[in-house]
């Protein structure tokens, strides 16, 4: 009975030991190996784009840039979109998505996400010339949306007389439609769409959100440490005020930035 207590003693603790080096794991081989693995999606402006360069830019580029410095390694990027997000970060091909990626009940099953870092509702943009007005309007009508996106999901229940219209990445895939005019509408992030009909006179967006929804930077299960320095980084990104800043600089100076919080 006694050799078993110790046994059992002895079994706690190197699970206790194995436990704590593997929480700590992620922090310390990104810092070891100088670099971090980072999504991001570069459909188009503001998130995430090309520049004439050919490197990544955008809002949510620049917030990838500022992990990295903060951790002292150099960002490695991978161009994500729809699914791949989640099983590239499931199979440890990635170490976190900034990637335009809401927050939602269903992917907190699969993945960790920090505070956000920002928000966005989804919004219909339609072309001028058919007058769209209302989801009803919707109807009959084709309506690009992205592969496994929270506005295919949304459109399905809301409007099922839409004729939906997939791409794996709205954009810039589903942006490109729009413009020839090839579908009639889509649905995406405000923070997209808005952007997308001040750069063309042939679109409109509707008034309302249909969602207000988190957007959050995405991790692999099973790091509790790593998350916490994350819920970390970003409250110092939203109390520093380089948050609003960044968001101006995209969206322009008189857009208001959505309200966060830095609570973690």
């Amino acid at each position: 009975m006694k050799f078993r207590n110790i046994a059992s003693t002895i079994l706690c603790s190197v699970l206790a030991l194995s436990t704590a080096n593997a929480m700590a794991g992620k922090l310390e081989d990104i810092q070891e190996r100088g670099y971090i693995k980072i999504g991001v999606s570069l459909g188009g402006e503001p998130i995430g784009f090309r520049n004439l360069k050919n490197e990544p830019a955008g809002y949510d580029v620049d917030l990838a840039y500022r992990l990295a410095e903060k951790l002292g390694v150099e960002p490695r990027f991978t161009d994500v979109h729809g699914d791949a997000r989640v099983s590239m970060l499931f199979s440890d091909q990635l170490d976190a998505v900034i990637g335009n990626m809401s927050a939602t009940l269903a992917r907190a099953k699969s993945v960790n996400f920090t505070i956000p870092y920002n928000r966005a509702g989804l919004r219909i943009v339609a072309q001028k010339r058919l007058n769209i007005k209302s989801l009803e309007d919707l109807n009959g009508k084709k309506v690009v949306v992205g592969r496994g996106s929270t506005g295919e999901a949304f459109l399905k229940r809301a409007v099922p007389g839409a004729e939906l219209v997939y791409t794996d990445n709205f954009a810039p895939d589903g942006v490109l439609l729009l413009r020839q005019g090839r579908v009639d509408a889509g649905i995406e992030d405000s923070s997209l769409v808005d952007y997308l009909a001040t750069k063309d006179d042939k679109l409109v967006t509707l008034e309302g959100l249909y969602s207000n929804d988190p957007i959050a930077i995405g991790i692999r299960k099973g790091d509790p440490e790593f998350l916490r320095w994350m819920d970390m980084f970003v409250s110092d990104y939203i109390n520093s005020g380089d948050y609003e800043k960044a968001y101006r600089k995209w969206w322009g100076e008189d857009a208001n930035a959505p309200t966060l919080t830095g609570s973690w």
